[in-house]
């Protein structure tokens, strides 16, 4: 039998976590609760059919995690997590559908606060989808309110400005195919977006190309890299079929049933893709990633940020045996603790840090291996 919590999630009793379920439809209110309901770690203190009835309700009974939908008639949903972060911050998974207009919306909210987003459901779900939904709902329910407020803080900048494209970064142009193949990766999951939004400006914007595997849908993907690129000094673009990864450069896995790996040919490096068969619960998956780049690891800097489950952490671990330099986010820092905390438990993790320093160190990492590569190159010649 299939156990009820996914990712090493412990059993016994846990505490029961207060859900209000906010979305205008009945059908989906409905089905959110059957989910919901089926975890015992979970209680439906009540529904919401708008923002007016879900604020009416938080003022008289609190809740431990709100679902939110993104589109509903009068106040929308982002608008609503918005007022709700100013007056009483909580946390808030948001609810999308694949729209573009979904998906760019849904990019917003995480930014903006919100701890997860999960797709609206255009059929019925399998036994092990469900269960990852409930062990969302719940690891944002056990978000801790310093974690909240410092998300919030962080990203105060891009929630009072959601439009960056009237205020872009100065561009850098690439600086061409990274010939002396040093290269940065990043994995995340739950709070990666906002986590992402903190750690990429630390790096130098003429540097190693970053790869970046985060789990969300390929549509939410789509959205977020075109945010990045309007934000970032980087052209950042999402990875495409055997095409060279540039210095200044930051690639993000597409996603689309499909993951992404790494290989070096004529000292570039390349994308490519293979197909998630068997299905994998989570994809792009940072493991795929990581481990493709293990025959060339001494040239690597990789990192874990914020995450639920354990993806990543194997492909850190033989990076780190390979001649990698390795990275965790710390427990204090992440949303969510579990792939840094899997990869730390296995020994991955060289060096363990807060979100505001992981950046500058990865950076700091990947410049020593650039200046090796370039000096072995001297060598060799």
């Amino acid at each position: 039998m299939t156990s009820p919590y996914l990712h090493g999630t412990p059993a016994g009793n846990p505490p029961t976590k207060q859900v209000l379920i906010v979305d205008d439809s009945r059908v989906m209110r409905a089905w959110l609760r059957a989910v919901l309901s089926a975890d015992p770690r979970l209680e439906i203190a009540g529904e919401a059919c708008d923002a007016i009835a879900a604020r009416d309700f938080l003022k008289a009974q609190p809740v431990d995690v709100l679902t939110l939908d993104i589109e509903m008639p009068g106040m929308s949903g982002l608008e609503f997590l918005a007022r709700l972060m100013r007056a009483r911050p909580m946390p808030v998974v948001m609810m999308s559908s694949l729209t573009a207009a979904g998906s760019d919306a849904a990019i917003q909210a995480l930014s903006r606060g919100a701890i997860d987003c999960m797709v609206k459901p255009s059929k019925s779900f399998g036994e092990e989808l469900t269960q990852d939904i409930c062990e969302r709902v719940y690891h944002a329910a056990c978000t801790r309110p310093s974690q909240l407020q410092m998300r919030i803080q962080s990203n105060a900048p891009a929630a009072a400005q959601p439009n960056h494209a009237a205020h872009p970064a100065p561009r850098v142009t690439a600086a061409g195919p990274c010939t002396e193949g040093s290269i940065i990766l990043l994995g995340a999951s739950t709070g990666g977006v906002a986590a992402l939004e903190t750690v990429l400006p630390m790096l130098d914007p003429e540097g190693p190309p970053v790869v970046v595997v985060q789990h969300m849908p390929g549509n939410f993907l789509r959205s977020f890299s075109e945010r990045l690129n309007r934000q970032m000094q980087q052209t950042v673009r999402l990875a495409s079929e055997h095409k060279a990864l540039e210095r200044g450069e930051i690639v993000l896995a597409p996603g689309n049933q499909q993951h992404t790996e790494l290989y070096r040919r004529s000292g570039h490096w390349y994308c490519h893709f293979i197909a998630n068969d068997p299905p994998a619960l989570h994809c792009p998956a940072v493991d795929k990633l990581f481990s493709s780049a293990v025959n060339d690891a001494k040239r690597v800097t990789a990192g874990l940020l914020t995450g639920l489950g354990r993806d990543g952490a194997e492909g850190l671990l033989k990076l780190a045996q390979a001649g990698a330099s390795t990275f965790g986010q710390n427990e204090a820092s992440c949303v969510v603790y579990g792939m840094p905390r899997a990869a730390k438990s296995i020994g991955a993790v060289q060096s363990e840090l807060p979100l505001d320093q992981i950046g500058t160190a990865i950076q700091e990492a990947a410049a020593k291996k650039t200046r090796s590569a370039r000096m072995a190159s001297r060598v060799q010649l």
